[in-house]
């Protein structure tokens, strides 16, 4: 049996997981709910959601460049904070993954079902199932289908944003603004989500060649690939339909695409759809097989989680109950603010953690920051550290404005992992 995970992810690979994973899970389904609550304040939104995104790429890059790791989110908070922490947080984690692959497959469907129907759940399993095989037979297959998939998605973006060029409407920067904070603030819970996963890139980081050097680098790159393509997309898709019909749509690129190019934009953008979204649900289920791997091999969940196939070097049976996890998923409320809010939640409890490590790491282990590539001070990675915890609670709180329900379901669900974490642990398994 292989002891090590394989290499096999390059540069452009993390850029496209990065970029991808963002790109392919948010744009087709947030606008529309972040428009209903925010209208043209959604362009100042989108911008202050970029804000704390930079700051905790900050912090995983300067954290990647030091302490490289696979589900390195789930390993930087067991070895630098507290073992009961990195399981709680990376426990809701769990749920939250297996609840963005629903959000991702059913609106894969939706866009696809303009075009042919489809049997519904059914046809959202098929997809999962699509996804399951290409990360069972290696990372290298799976990150090489991630980067060609973004490709072609960038070329439909482009061919979207050239067409509706001519009808950019620069007054909608004015309206935004004139509209007051209270709309913009409503959807900042919302348009987070349109930069959740650039962080993927440091989630591979024992399948990475250099991977000090190579990860922050591909981290900057998506990041700033994604803010580049939703500032674009955004501007032109408010430009082209309005706040209140895009506020209104079930399909609100479609419908914004329809006003630029005509007939050709139902293909157009169901291809995209589809190239999206296949993308993003190759990379959430990717970095969901690691945290299931990651927490089996620290002793957390079975052991049998962190075995590695031994011809492809894969977390074979992760990678399995993360297919299970996400079939059940499909049981869960179809309702995409309730879906998009319980997946806001644990992710910001990850960027928490996260920065609870660096903050650790700077105050406590001057080895590592000797060792790390990015040359930060201690002060300078304190300070992104606070910055980017008060962001991560405030954002988190935000969605109690709009939904409560998900925090009851997060809690029920964190009540049951750490009645597991405790009878595992009174039993002798290691911690965490």
């Amino acid at each position: 049996m292989s002891a090590e995970l394989k290499h096999g992810v390059k540069l452009i690979d993390l850029v496209m997981l990065g970029a991808g994973t963002a790109i392919g899970a948010a744009i087709f389904s947030v606008l529309g709910p972040a428009a209903q609550v925010g209208g043209a304040g959604i362009l100042i939104a989108v911008a202050i959601a970029a804000l704390p995104m930079v700051v905790f790429g900050l912090v995983y890059a300067w954290m990647t460049s030091a302490v490289p790791r696979t589900a390195a989110s789930f390993e930087w908070q067991r070895e630098f904070t507290h073992p009961l922490l990195a399981f709680a947080i990376v426990w809701m984690r769990v749920l939250s993954n297996a609840v963005v692959m629903v959000i991702l497959g059913r609106v894969l469907v939706n866009y696809l079902g303009m075009v042919v129907p489809l049997p519904g759940a059914l046809a959202v399993a098929g997809f999962f199932l699509a996804v399951f095989v290409l990360n069972y037979v290696g990372v290298a297959v799976a990150a090489r289908a991630q980067t060609v998939l973004m490709l072609g998605l960038l070329a439909v973006f482009a061919v979207f944003v050239a067409g509706g060029a001519p009808r950019l409407e620069p007054a909608l920067f004015v309206e935004a603004a004139g509209g007051g904070w209270l709309p913009i603030v409503a959807a900042l819970p919302l348009m987070i989500q349109l930069f959740l996963g650039i962080e993927t890139a440091t989630e591979v980081g024992e399948e990475v060649e250099n991977a000090r050097t190579v990860i922050p680098l591909g981290l900057a790159l998506a990041l700033a690939l994604t803010v580049v393509v939703y500032l674009s997309i955004t501007f032109t898709a408010l430009s082209l339909v309005g706040p209140q019909a895009l506020a209104a749509s079930q399909a609100p690129l479609l419908d914004a695409a329809t006003v630029a190019l005509g007939p050709i934009a139902t293909p157009l953008i169901v291809a995209g759809a589809a190239l999206a979204l296949v993308n993003s649900l190759n990379a959430v289920f990717l970095v969901f097989s690691r945290f299931l791997f990651a927490m089996g091999r620290a002793g957390v969940l079975p052991s049998a989680f962190g075995r590695i196939h031994p011809r492809f070097g894969t977390p074979h049976v992760a990678t399995v109950v993360a297919f299970a996890a996400c079939v059940l998923g499909l049981f869960l409320p179809s309702s995409l603010l309730f879906l998009l809010i319980a997946v806001n939640i644990p992710t910001m409890m990850k960027y928490l953690g996260s920065c609870l490590a660096a903050w650790n790491v700077a105050a406590r282990r001057p080895d590592i920051v000797q060792a790390a590539r990015l040359r930060f001070s201690p002060g300078l990675v304190k300070t992104l550290a606070v910055l980017g915890g008060l962001a991560a609670v405030v954002i988190a709180l935000l969605g109690l404005a709009s939904d409560w329900r998900p925090y009851a379901l997060l809690a029920a669900w964190l009540a049951l992992g750490l009645g597991y974490y405790a009878i595992r642990i009174r039993r002798g398994a290691p911690k965490a």
